[in-house]
């Protein structure tokens, strides 16, 4: 049987542990091929005060030509940050040719948190993001995405079950087969999050609510349930795994006084995610 491939769109970041700089390794560990498709090339990411950033958006569909030129065929797809309409426009495109029977895509709608949603998130990107969903097999928003994908007000005392299960239920009937909303507080000690699959009963994840914030550790969540779905595990089981594998991260992290914007070393327990 041959190699899977996934293709990841997504920054390219030199410091920091964020985008194709965790997903590539996640993946390779589970024995998928990744290959990148750059939406940017950073230095380090914009928490520290200092980077080097090189938008992509000019060179990216080129770039892409040769996956094309080559006929390549891809086992999944995944992406992340996108930083405007026309980087949205070129993944939509990459989706179109790419997205064969037997594959899948997955889309990260890195947004916002905590109610607000980031300085590029234009209404138009917001509605072009909207439009994105509907190429989507799995979607992993947090709760602030979530809220800006159904048009629905964010508020910070948060969502019953069943609001949650109706906005899941809303955007699967635009396209996504399964939704994660991740990192959604749920008391001073537990982080919860909400898995709903087309046909299935919602059900939940919990962790322990262990420090700040993480960059990256979006990235680290997506590519794991890529990785863990590739390779046969069903999606439920693929955020359980993702969520396990973030906390002992975030632990071993706080532990070592590793500040929050290096990112989580998870370099420490990829052997973890590797198979027989």
């Amino acid at each position: 049987m041959s190699q899977k491939k996934i293709a990841l769109i997504n920054d390219v970041t030199g410091f920091g542990r964020c985008s194709i700089a965790v997903m590539a390794p996640i993946v390779s560990a589970m024995k998928i091929q990744a290959v990148t498709i750059p939406t940017a090339v950073l230095s380090a990411h914009t928490q520290f005060p200092e980077y080097y950033f090189d938008d992509y958006t000019s060179k990216m569909r080129d770039y892409i030509q040769t996956y094309k030129d080559l006929n390549l065929s891809f086992d999944a797809i995944a992406s992340g940050f996108l930083g405007s309409e026309e980087q949205v426009d070129i993944v939509i495109d990459f989706f179109k040719t790419f997205k064969k029977n037997g594959s899948f895509t997955l889309v990260d709608p890195v947004m916002g948190d905590y109610g607000k949603l980031y300085e590029t998130y234009t209404p138009t990107l917001c509605e072009k993001m909207k439009a994105l969903v509907h190429y989507a097999d799995i979607l992993t928003p947090n709760l602030t995405e979530l809220c800006t994908l159904t048009d629905v007000e964010y508020r910070t005392e948060g969502f019953t079950d069943a609001e949650l299960g109706e906005m899941c239920r809303k955007l699967t009937e635009q396209g996504p087969e399964h939704i994660v909303v991740t990192g959604i507080p749920y008391n001073s000690k537990q982080i919860m999050n909400y898995v709903y699959s087309k046909g299935e009963e919602p059900r939940i994840v919990m962790v322990d609510r262990i420090g700040g914030d993480r960059s990256g550790t979006g990235d680290v969540i997506s590519s794991i349930i890529a990785g863990m779905y590739m390779n046969g595990h069903d999606f439920y089981e693929s955020v359980k795994k993702a969520a396990e594998f973030v906390t002992k991260c975030i632990r071993y992290c706080e532990d070592n006084n590793v500040p929050t914007h290096w990112g989580l070393c998870f370099e420490m327990y990829l052997r973890d995610l590797m198979e027989d």
